[in-house]
């Protein structure tokens, strides 16, 4: 819980407020040495990104491009467009696609649910250009909907060409967007989330390994996608689950399989190690209370609406501070809900972030005689 909390109530316009996207608090234990072109840890619950460098720097995503191929078709599972036991014909396109592959063979229809097992875990060309192929008829018109995907998901520095990460001029990420794409993949489908963890699939009788060499020596990590071409470099993305708190790291341009691994081991070690994360208030439940005029009820509980969490160095969650700005003056009718100020949070003395404060009750208007005392008071103000 936070040390205190200052009630400020002041006049202004209640917009949506952000958790944080950058590191606002240094760790005291000193990070490692990442020997990679671009690479990136966040922690999940907080979206708090706890170390970087050249994250925003464009570059070739490689078989990460694939999260959106996933991503994509999870979609149209969600929405019963298509379905896990739908039959697809392999095309002769997809058959000849270069690089890795499932090995689907045309004269053989393949479901939906062994596409998914060749893509994710055999990281097949030939799965990722069937399932582009099913959902949008052909490669270019599967990519413009990827793109108009990785705009809704905040990917601002990021173009798609084709759905495998074959190399092209156009087409290219950076370890921000494809960190934001991973989470989005584990928040909004966990359902078909365990794929990732899956070591082998055997399909045609040919059994693959996951190339996510951490699978195997680190019991906590559970995804996410490897990637490699001459130009990119050894890609991967990894993500460690240890109790409930999940981080996300991501390497780009290693020197070699072995090194995309260990560096992602480093940073998910340095980042267990280095902070804690703390749930902002419970869910749900009041931290304080605002006046209310011309309501049936002279005040709302406040609160925060969703979980909200924050990642600090360890041991030192003592230094974490909280300040409530609320709106004033506030009239009825209130709705639960509605957004009605914003918990300012400081770490030291420093802001670090705002948080929107919502009412978790309704107030209603109050009676004829409620409304013209409270009128004729703020009048008086």
């Amino acid at each position: 819980m936070l040390r205190f909390l200052v009630i400020v109530f002041s006049v202004f316009s209640c917009a949506v407020f952000a958790q944080p996207t950058t590191p606002p608090i240094p760790a005291t234990l000193p990070a490692p040495a990442i020997e990679a072109t671009s690479y990136l840890l966040v922690d999940v619950a907080s979206d708090q990104i706890l170390l970087a460098k050249n994250s925003d720097e464009p570059r070739e995503p490689a078989s990460l491009t694939k999260l959106m191929t996933a991503y994509l078709t999870f979609s149209a599972l969600r929405d019963k467009t298509i379905l896990l036991e739908q039959k697809v014909k392999i095309s002769e396109y997809a058959k000849s696609a270069i690089g890795s592959r499932m090995f689907a063979d045309p004269r053989v229809p393949v479901s939906v649910d062994e596409l998914l097992h060749g893509m994710i875990i055999q990281s097949g060309n030939d799965a990722s250009i069937a399932l582009a192929e099913l959902l949008a008829g052909d490669e270019t018109a599967f990519a413009a909907l990827m793109n108009e995907q990785a705009k809704k998901l905040g990917m601002a520095k990021t173009h798609f060409v084709n759905s495998t990460g074959l190399p092209d001029p156009q087409h290219y990420s950076t370890a921000a967007d494809m960190a934001k794409l991973a989470v989005a993949v584990i928040n909004d489908f966990p359902e078909h989330y365990p794929l990732y963890a899956q070591q082998e699939y055997t399909y045609n009788k040919i059994t693959q390994q996951n190339r996510n060499r951490l699978l195997k020596t680190d019991p906590y990590v559970d995804g996410v996608k490897t990637g490699y071409t001459d130009s990119a470099g050894w890609c991967l993305i990894a993500s460690a689950k240890r109790g409930e708190r999940r981080l996300l790291s991501v390497v780009m341009g290693a020197a070699s399989d072995t090194a995309r691994a260990t560096e992602n081991q480093k940073l998910l070690n340095w980042g267990y190690q280095a902070f804690d994360v703390v749930q902002i208030f419970p869910t749900g439940q009041p931290v304080s209370q605002i006046r209310v005029w011309k309501g049936s009820a002279p005040e709302v509980h406040v609160g925060l609406a969703r979980p909200a969490y924050l990642s600090v160095p360890k041991g030192q969650s003592d230094k974490l501070q909280s300040k409530i700005e609320a709106r004033v003056p506030l009239a009825a009718p209130v709705q639960k809900e509605q957004v009605v100020g914003k918990i300012q949070l400081l770490f030291d003395g420093k802001i670090i972030t705002d948080l929107p404060l919502t009412a978790l009750n309704d107030v209603p208007p109050g009676g004829f005689f409620r409304r013209t005392w409270d009128a004729v008071r703020l009048w008086l103000q």
